[in-house]
């Protein structure tokens, strides 16, 4: 690894959470930069804010390939060109393979809407409220190549309030996945993770921040 850690952000839509890493990676403390970001949607509105930003862009539209396999290749082709060390998934909408995610083991990160093992899959907010519990999240973790699995590196609690609809929560919980990606990448970059036993676990000596943080209701 050099000094910065190389990313390559994989999106589908917008790219909010691709915004906060690309404002992270602009300070001058940050220990990481994106190298190249990849959308499989040719439209997607991340694309323009990598472009604003300076950063190179490539798109591998998954409908051109007749497989997952013949898809996923291209992607891996595209990532290892950019240089990149690490792979993160960025509101990227589809299903990896297995070999795809053992190729890139420990080196490819995902960021799920819930305070994992909880509430995996789509549909998220709407579940938490149907639950009736009073604390949800949002967690950062290596990717597995079963659905939402993998050791957790970072979580942020979020209140779930008396008049909330999944909107206001996906905002609330959204304004803290803005928070704990950039931190999940700081620690990466300060070779703070190693996994054991399929946990993460954190040196965060000195740093700060904690690793999991709860935010109390207003």
């Amino acid at each position: 690894m050099g000094e910065y850690l190389k990313l390559a952000v994989l999106i589908s839509g917008r790219g909010s959470n691709l915004q906060a890493l690309i404002g992270a990676a602009a300070t001058a403390a940050f220990p990481a930069e994106i190298v190249r970001v990849i959308s499989n949607v040719s439209g997607a509105g991340g694309l323009e804010r990598a472009a604003a930003a300076g950063i190179s862009t490539a798109v591998v539209p998954h409908r051109d390939y007749p497989d997952r396999e013949s898809f996923e290749s291209s992607l891996s082709e595209e990532i290892l060109g950019s240089g990149a060390e690490l792979v993160v998934l960025a509101g990227f909408m589809r299903l990896l393979t297995a070999t795809f995610v053992e190729e890139w083991r420990d080196r490819l990160i995902n960021i799920h809407p819930s305070l994992l093992p909880a509430f995996k899959g789509l549909h998220t907010h709407e579940r938490v409220l149907e639950a009736g519990v009073r604390y949800t999240g949002c967690t950062v973790h290596y990717v597995r190549p079963e659905m939402d699995e993998g050791p957790v590196i970072v979580q942020a609690a979020v209140p779930v309030l008396p008049g909330d609809d999944a909107d206001t929560l996906a905002a609330r919980v959204l304004e803290q996945e803005h928070v704990i990606y950039p931190l999940a990448v700081r620690l990466i970059a300060e070779n703070r993770v190693r996994v054991k036993a399929e946990r993460a676990l954190i040196d965060d000596a000195g740093l700060g921040a904690p690793v999991a943080t709860i935010n109390p209701a207003p």
